[in-house]
């Protein structure tokens, strides 16, 4: 009997290595690998037209902090200011919509999929139309706001509102966030509304006491999520601004692919990378650490 289970166990383990076999092969190949060799590159000098190759320790690092390169800093607070203008529009919006979503009203599928169409429009197709939108001369928005004789702006074009229009085209694709609050939402049973309602609450009981206390757990999935795409936003510098006007829409990710892409400078980007790689990872953290104080699951208190 006992060789009989040894076999059968030694069978499971080899199906089971087996069976994920593709995904950990996958991983050491395509994520692994590539992390261990970004972080070696970033310890030399390595540049694609150099014939050779020097080791140079943490000398890209001490450029990069030693303010010697100021479109690192520049880039720096340019993504910090998107990060604080874009996370919480995008959770509080895409709360707002699903709120409105989850009510029984007629269509709510059609509009369900309304709201959830942008996020699947490919980048660049999405970024050439909202180009179209905010140009100041020949824009939708501004003839609009010039027929209800209201200012009109430059928009991606000047200085001080590229960041904040750069945010407004963001949200344009939040119906991946929406879908996800709706999922948070539509798990939160009925019978809480129901005790609120025999107690004689309204609507703003319900949502303070009900539905933010129930939906932490989304809240707080989302908000993560957000804040590393937030840090990573590439394609709308790439296509709408070029990081202009003035470096103003410099963001981290796109000086990083223009230091390795244009100016070649493979060992600088990849420190860039690390850089990147560890400011994501200590948002993250600090996310976590802070949940235990409001992130509610049913059935206890906070996690």
């Amino acid at each position: 009997m006992r060789r009989k289970a040894g076999v059968r166990e030694r069978k499971a383990l080899f199906y089971g290595l087996l069976f994920t076999a593709p995904a950990v092969l996958g991983f050491i190949l395509f994520t692994a690998g590539p992390m261990i060799a970004s972080f070696v590159l970033s310890l030399t000098d390595y540049n694609v037209f150099k014939e050779s190759v020097s080791f140079i320790g943490f000398g890209n690092y001490a450029r990069l902090f030693s303010g010697q390169d100021e479109s690192f800093y520049r880039s720096l607070g340019v993504t910090f200011y998107f990060v604080v203008l874009r996370v919480p529009a995008c959770i509080i919006i895409s709360f707002i919509i699903a709120l409105l979503l989850n009510m029984n009203i007629k269509a709510r599928a059609l509009f369900r999929t309304i709201i959830y169409l942008p996020s699947i429009v490919p980048a660049v197709a999405s970024a050439m139309i909202w180009m179209w939108l905010l140009n100041p001369d020949l824009g939708l928005i501004n003839m609009m706001l010039k027929w209800l004789h209201l200012p009109t702006s430059d928009w991606i074009f000047s200085e001080k509102s590229v960041i904040p229009s750069i945010v407004l085209t963001t949200l344009w694709g939040i119906g991946g966030t929406v879908i996800i609050f709706l999922a948070g939402l539509s798990g939160i049973p009925k019978q809480y509304y129901e005790a609120v309602d025999v107690d004689g609450g309204g609507w703003y009981h319900k949502l303070r006491h009900i539905t933010i206390p129930m939906v932490t757990p989304t809240i707080f999935f989302n908000a993560v999520m957000t804040i590393i795409s937030s840090f990573q936003v590439f394609n709308e510098a790439y296509i709408l601004t070029q990081g202009g006007p003035n470096d103003k829409s410099l963001f981290f990710v796109f000086y990083l692919w223009r230091t390795a892409f244009r100016d070649t400078e493979m060992g600088y980007a990849s420190a860039l990378a690390w850089v990147l790689f560890v400011i994501i990872l200590a948002f993250t953290f600090l996310v976590f650490r802070s949940s235990k104080s409001w992130v509610h699951y049913e059935g206890g208190g906070p996690s």
